[in-house]
């Protein structure tokens, strides 16, 4: 019996291609899309964005598993649904997550569209997060959102705003997976990306941190609500943007909004 069709957001990280890796050993039918967010040299630094690096990498794992590969251009929807959004709330002395906003916004919504279009019946990504089913009331089915297994790299935080129709649609193979086994999957499965070093910049952007990314545009203004304390508030929660290497309380934990 022919398996379902999934697009794999392929990030050109180790986590997305052991996640397509796990898909295709199980008998999926794969697309490799790789999300082109970002490339606005007037608000980062051009060498420190290298998604050209990461499409190269996406290509080349899409290349070992033998599933095919696109490139989409998301850089329009991104900059008007996350960088504009960010500006203009920062200014005003509010303090939005930038990761948050671009599953909610880019990847789970605007990307996943695309993959529905392509025919895909599920969209999975590298995430460190679980989805599990609540089917006591036949009639009213449930997906909630709970923990990766590596609580040292559990990313539901992140996903916390995603809904029904998002949970219903999303696959994350490496859920029950310790970084530490994603790599080892990846190094014995020779992809290119197995020692790739995590990102750790903001989501999409490149290796710049929020507080100095925001402040190539955006002035200190003195005041209770000011955007001084918006860049010290985002200082404080520059962890690292990049949906990966958080390890913190998880006030989304478990369930996802209806």
């Amino acid at each position: 019996m022919k398996k379902n069709k999934v697009v794999v957001a392929l990030s050109g990280g180790v986590d997305s291609s052991v996640a397509a890796y796990l898909l295709k050993e199980q008998g999926y039918e794969l697309i490799g899309l790789f999300m082109k967010n970002w490339h606005d040299e007037n608000v980062t630094i051009s060498d420190e964005c290298p998604w050209l690096e990461d499409s190269n990498d996406a290509m080349l794992v899409a290349e070992k598993l033998k599933i095919p590969f696109q490139t989409v251009d998301l850089s329009k929807e991104y900059k008007e649904k996350i960088i504009d959004y960010m500006f203009d709330e920062y200014s005003k002395g509010n303090t939005p997550n930038p990761d948050i906003l671009c599953n909610r916004e880019i990847k789970f919504d605007v990307f996943m569209d695309i993959a529905l279009s392509l025919g895909a019946d599920y969209v999975a990504t590298g995430h460190y997060s679980n989805i599990k089913t609540n089917n006591t009331d036949v009639n009213n089915i449930k997906h909630e959102l709970h923990s990766g297994l590596d609580e040292t790299k559990d990313q539901s935080y992140f996903l916390c705003q995603l809904n029904q129709k998002h949970l219903n649609k999303i696959i994350f193979p490496i859920g029950n997976l310790k970084k530490t086994e994603v790599r080892e999957i990846a190094k014995i499965n020779n992809l290119v990306t197995a020692d790739k070093k995590d990102s750790q910049g903001l989501c999409f952007v490149g290796k710049v941190s929020l507080p100095d990314f925001l402040q190539q545009k955006l002035k200190k203004k003195t005041g209770k609500n000011s955007t001084e304390h918006a860049l010290s508030a985002a200082t404080k929660q520059d962890c690292s943007f990049d949906i990966v290497n958080l390890s913190i309380e998880n006030p989304c934990k478990e369930k996802a909004i209806d």
